[in-house]
């Protein structure tokens, strides 16, 4: 597969996957249960801050309904720094805790074990050359368009006006247009973990010429992409191989092998350490705690060392004043629709239709767009990223961490509820994107963050609100989940009565970590 490859000295059993140590959760009372670990670690965080919510947490019995009330407190204690940081550092000592590194000499708290584990496999690795010339200018796919220039511009101004991003978003992706030499990345390699993610940047960075580590799963089918898009850019990507040639590595099941490779590969360029896959249910848990071992030992020794992840918006987060009042005002304004919604609203005992922001202006300001279908433990796995964010920032390092619009993902498309409900999202001043525009637009902002001066990164929840493409959702006159399935019944007419329905989604394979979900 690679056009040239360049394979350290190893043996098989220096390669072999087997036997590794590898990140898992611990055993309680004879079970792995990813429930009372996450629960654990949730109860533990917001012990930082409200121990009354803490055992609130710790006596939750139906965790897949009672997880996400509790994000969002937890999120409404946030929105003071100080009480950010104190939460973000409790949860994140708890996962190193209570996750485990387990292999052959049995299963110690992750932290700290990848630096004590002395097997680490020295894998090859394969390179592919772009043939590609060099991106010129920044473009964005978008609804059959090319945007660039002034017309990009234009189509920022729009997003703005209409709610879907927040002026910070427009003005970042601005500046990376008006500074097309920073879209190469010079002097930096991004390591990017999920490389077959539809929506990480590895399609952009190598259009643009940027020197690439990708890191996913050892699939054929997502190493058949890779190479496709490398060699279409005009940047080098790298790749990890095993002893007989093939790409791929597990970040979970071999951490150490991924840390090992990484720190050679990165040489003496400024790493930037992209955190894009995504995994099945606790998995996902796993892959969050691999990363932040991963990214910790690297950052210990490299100063300069940038970390990046995408935010969903289908999260909790306290955001800027002008988004609850543009909220608040659509709720006001809906005028003959009110009307129109009232029997369903009293029918519903208030659960639908209801006001966004409406326990009032008493509170932090928190959208809680968090819809308890996606499960505990895909909340808890991005919960987990962000208090990583949130602590590198606030240890000096440079931090990219956007929010990402909703997005017609292929994870999306084969689940017919959500595609129905995102076909509808529109009735509801939702806008939702093209894989292609999203990848492009969140790349964009990487480049932006990587050149942005130490003393202007936001801090606390500020690093999420500030550049947020929210698609709406902030600004929308309805709580999300009070929408979400009346959107679902809008949008179903035109995923059933559609040749190329959003349900039947796109032909392409579907990425061995399987696309971040948007």
């Amino acid at each position: 597969m690679p056009r040239t490859a360049r394979t350290a000295p190893a043996s098989d059993a220096e390669t072999g996957r087997a036997g590794d140590a590898r990140v898992a959760f611990p055993e309680i009372d004879g079970r792995r249960s990813t429930t009372a670990t996450c629960r654990a670690i949730v109860a533990d965080a917001a012990r930082a801050a409200d121990p009354e919510l803490s055992s609130t947490a710790e006596r939750c019995e139906n965790w897949r309904k009672g997880y996400a009330p509790l994000l969002r407190e937890l999120t409404a204690l946030a929105a003071e720094e100080p009480r950010a940081l104190a939460i973000a550092r409790a949860g994140i000592d708890s996962m190193r805790t209570r996750l485990v590194l387990e292999g052959d000499g049995g299963a110690a708290p992750l932290a700290g074990s990848l630096d004590r584990d002395a097997s680490e496999p020295q894998l090859g690795t394969g390179e592919i050359a772009g043939t590609g010339a060099p991106a010129t200018r920044l473009e964005v796919p978008y609804r059959g368009r090319t945007l660039h220039d002034g017309a990009l511009v234009e189509q920022l101004e729009r997003w703005v006006t209409a709610g879907a991003v927040e002026p910070s978003f427009a003005e970042a992706v601005e500046l990376v247009s008006e500074n097309p030499g920073w879209l190469s990345l010079p002097g930096r390699t991004v390591a990017v973990i999920g490389a077959g993610s539809e929506i990480g940047p590895l399609g952009p960075l190598c259009a643009w010429g940027a020197d690439v580590l990708a890191v996913d799963l050892p699939d054929e089918r997502v190493w058949a992409r890779v190479r496709e898009t490398a060699q279409r850019g005009s940047g080098t990507v790298r790749m990890p191989l095993a002893a007989d040639g093939t790409p791929g590595l597990d970040v979970v099941a071999d951490p150490a092998a991924t840390r090992a490779w990484l720190a050679r590969e990165l040489g003496e360029s400024t790493p930037v350490l992209g955190m894009y896959g995504y995994a099945d249910g606790g998995a996902h848990v796993l892959l969050s705690g691999a990363f932040d071992a991963i990214a910790a030992g690297i950052s210990s020794r490299r100063a300069d060392a940038a970390i990046a992840f995408l935010a969903t918006p289908t999260d909790s987060y306290v955001v800027p004043a002008r988004a609850v009042a543009r909220a608040r005002a659509a709720y006001r304004a809906r005028r003959l629709r009110r009307v129109a919604q009232a029997p369903l609203k009293l029918a519903s005992g208030g659960r639908l239709y209801r006001p966004a922001y409406e326990n009032g202006a008493g509170e932090a300001s928190v959208a809680d767009a968090l819809i308890e279908q996606q499960g505990p433990n895909y909340a808890i796995a991005k919960r987990l990223q962000r208090w990583q964010g949130l602590l590198a920032a606030a240890d000096g390092r440079q931090v990219s961490f956007n929010v990402a619009p909703a997005t017609l993902t292929r994870s999306v498309t084969k689940n017919k509820v959500l595609a129905a409900a995102y076909a509808g999202a529109r009735h509801f001043g939702i806008e939702i994107f093209e894989p292609a525009t999203t990848r492009t637009l969140m790349a964009a902002l990487l480049v932006h963050d990587l050149h942005r001066r130490a003393a202007e990164q936001p801090q606390g929840e500020g690093l999420f609100s500030d550049g947020a493409a929210h698609g709406g959702l902030w600004t929308a006159a309805y709580e999300p989940r009070s929408a979400l399935g009346l959107a679902a019944v809008a949008g179903l007419p035109s995923i059933l009565f559609s040749r190329h329905g959003a349900a039947s989604g796109p032909g392409a394979p579907e990425s061995a970590t399987r696309e971040e979900r948007a």
